[in-house]
């Protein structure tokens, strides 16, 4: 090995990676670094980190137990003794010496004292049996038993003279037995902690002779071992080798000039003071390194995932965005469509209105129409009337000519007879004239005859037209008054349906005030429904379904129930 190698001690490869959290921190109490300053192995410890016990899984035995019994006995005998003997000399020295004022309030001062400390000393034994131990509770236990101690010393002093020896040795023997007492129970307390904590790591005592022969490197080492948690003595011994060690070698490859040393070899010295090992110190800078790059990789990672986050945050809040747009311009969309169809509705129940007003004013204008028909047909029954009259008179002119040509036919046949009895005297040719004349008269009666058979025929047919063009007249006349009267109930039914569309616009315009919802507005108008029915009974299903474009009897049946409580709380639509 030349100067610059590194020693074996510190070029072993099980480097304890892991150093303090902190250059101000603890260390950690165990090191992994096994090399030594020489070849020899080193001393044998339970840990590396201190002797630690084990749980040997044995019961006391019957003698042990006795044994306990009897320890436990006499400590309490022990006790009681030094409360009888502490009590007295307490009690007094409070009397006579501190003015309590009488005897009584020194032995109350006294039995505090005393109460105190057993008070404390069983609870400190109480949570260490339950392994929750106190361990400031000690301090007080300790602070008024040196009290007691000084107390019992002080009641030995003599009085009015110098201390002498025997003195010293009776103040001695005033607080021996609080002593003696407080280590029996501090004895107790750790037999206790052992037997309920068998795992507990123990710390080692550095040995008296080491005391004797290095005062002040052995103070220094137990000032190290409680400072950092070194329950291990021959831990910490190796500890300060590897440092000499490591020191020495440092000094021969820079030849005692260590101001040429970087700061990394000069790290083991600067932080041993710390409870850092050699191989922890060396290890640092890269520890450190790493430590660093993690801290810049996961802040990375953090900046990243933050990021991330944002993004998805933002991506988040932009489709929550869109649904609640999306939501309001649906909502809008609805309302807009209920607000149109009902205006829509009111509209077309208007125009219905307006259309039954105009249907009502064709009606008045079909009833004039059909009066003024029904006076036409009534006059055209009065003129049959006359008609019929001067076909009668006619019959009667023709039965008048008729009895006329029979009076003229006997006038002709008295004429022949004549005419027969004038043949005899006249000549022949006057009877011939005669006869023709007499033929020709029949001839002209015969003509007259059948012409007032004709005219009587006419006559009779004129009378059947004029009594059927009556009937048709009468007809006609019922026809138009029964147009008369549907034109009237039409027009009553016109201004109930001109009055109801009235009413339907008002209420719809009141709904669209209220901004009723558009069930609210179909159970109103079920209600208005019922009323111009005339009840809740006389209003069918099939009606609402057809009104309210329903597929369901039992939405129907709903409405009406509900527009019947409606009625029964006393709505009213708008007049």
């Amino acid at each position: 090995m030349t100067l610059t190698d590194w020693p074996r001690t510190a070029a072993d490869s099980n480097l304890d990676p892991a150093g303090p959290a902190a250059v101000s921190g603890a260390p950690q109490p165990v090191s992994r670094t096994t090399g030594t300053v020489s070849d020899t192995p080193e001393p044998p410890s339970d840990t590396e980190s201190g002797t630690e016990g084990k749980p040997s899984g044995m019961k006391l035995t019957s003698s042990q137990k006795w044994a306990t019994g009897a320890i436990v006995i006499a400590a309490l005998v022990l006790a009681g003794i030094g409360l009888y003997l502490s009590f007295e000399h307490v009690a007094v020295f409070a009397f006579e010496r501190l003015r309590f004022g009488s005897l009584g309030k020194g032995q109350l001062f006294a039995i505090g004292v005393d109460v105190g400390i057993m008070i404390m000393i069983a609870v400190d034994l109480l949570m260490a049996w339950l392994k929750r131990p106190i361990s400031w509770i000690r301090y007080p236990v300790w602070l008024l038993t040196a009290a007691t101690v000084v107390l019992n010393a002080a009641s030995g002093a003599p009085k009015g003279r110098g201390w002498e020896l025997l003195d010293y040795v009776a103040a001695g023997a005033h607080g021996l037995v609080p002593v003696l007492f407080i280590a029996v129970v501090e004895l107790g307390r750790d037999a206790i902690d052992r037997m309920v904590r068998p795992d507990r790591a123990e710390r080692d005592s550095i040995p008296w002779i080491r005391w004797t022969l290095a005062p002040g490197a052995t103070a220094r080492i137990f000032r190290r071992m409680r400072l950092w948690g070194v329950n291990s003595y021959p831990e910490m011994t190796r500890r300060d080798q590897e440092l000499i060690a490591y020191e020495q070698w440092l000094k021969r490859k820079y030849d005692g000039d260590l101001t040429e040393a970087t700061e990394d070899e000069l790290l083991p010295m600067r932080m041993a003071p710390y409870g850092y090992t050699v191989a922890q110190a060396l290890a640092m800078p890269d520890e450190q390194e790493r430590a660093a790059q993690k801290r810049a990789e996961d802040a990375e990672r953090r900046r990243r995932d933050a990021e991330t986050r944002s993004e998805i945050a933002d991506a988040e809040a932009e489709a929550a965005r869109l649904r609640a747009k999306g939501k309001v311009e649906t909502v809008r969309a609805e309302v807009d469509g209920q607000t149109g169809q009902a205006r829509a509705h009111a509209r077309a129940q208007v125009s219905a209105a307006e259309r039954a007003a105009a249907m009502e004013k064709q009606a008045l204008d079909n009833a004039v129409v059909a009066e003024a028909a029904a006076r036409e047909a009534e006059a055209g029954r009065k003129a049959a009337e006359e008609r019929q009259a001067e076909a009668e008179a006619d019959l009667r002119t023709a039965a008048l000519e008729l009895q006329a040509a029979e009076k003229r036919k006997e006038a002709a046949e008295a004429d022949k007879v004549a005419a027969a009895e004038a043949r005899a005297i006249e000549t022949r040719t006057i009877a011939e004239n005669r006869r023709a004349t007499a033929e020709t008269h029949r001839v002209a009666t015969e003509i007259e005859r059948a012409a007032a058979e004709a005219a009587r025929a006419t006559a009779e047919a004129n009378r059947k037209k004029a009594e059927e063009k009556g009937r048709e007249e009468e007809a006609l006349a019922q026809i138009a008054r029964s147009k008369k009267e549907a034109a009237e109930a039409d027009r009553a039914a016109a201004e109930t349906r001109r009055v109801t569309a009235e009413i339907e616009r008002r209420a719809v315009e009141a709904e669209d005030i209220a901004k009723l919802k558009p069930r609210e507005r179909a159970v109103r108008r079920v209600a208005r429904m019922i009323l111009a029915a005339g009840g809740v009974d006389q209003l069918p299903l099939a009606d609402i379904q057809h009104e309210l474009a329903v597929a369901s009897p039992g939405t129907a049946s709903e409405y009406r129930q509900e527009a019947a409580e409606l009625l029964a709380g006393g709505y009213t639509p708008a007049a």
